[in-house]
């Protein structure tokens, strides 16, 4: 359904470090870092056919974080969940709602997750369902 996303940054090698850290937990490898042709850094994490991207915004403007806003990241083990939070804590976001773990059981079945916000105040979730 989805082609990629892409948030704003005020702090492009900041977002470079943590983004680089925690996405590597999932499978992503470094950045592919480029510019706008208006000259903002842009940086694009591709894995599994998904593209995640991170701008500094070509409006010139401010990047803020989307209010009720969360992007999610697909995980393969609870650990995973685990280890995508801690690193995500250890590159400068922060540990936000529960603490990892398992959710109720949910009609669709058992859910593992993880929320954190990045540097700039962007919600991620880190989702793992077992089959």
């Amino acid at each position: 359904m989805f082609s990629h996303v892409m948030v704003g940054t005020n702090d492009i090698e900041r977002a470079k470090r943590f983004y680089d850290a925690v996405l590597a937990v999932v499978g992503a490898g470094p950045a592919v870092v480029n510019a706008a042709p208006t000259g903002q850094k842009r940086l694009f994490y591709r894995h599994d056919g998904s593209t995640f991207g991170i701008t500094e915004p070509i409006n010139g403007e401010p990047a803020t974080f989307a209010n009720g806003g969360t992007i999610g990241f697909k995980c393969s083990s609870a650990e995973q969940i685990q280890q995508f939070h801690d690193v995500a804590v250890a590159h400068g976001g922060t540990a936000i709602e529960d603490p990892p773990g398992l959710r109720e059981k949910k009609p669709g079945g058992d859910m593992y997750l993880a929320y954190v916000r990045d540097p700039d105040g962007n919600k991620l979730c880190a989702l793992y369902r077992p089959s």
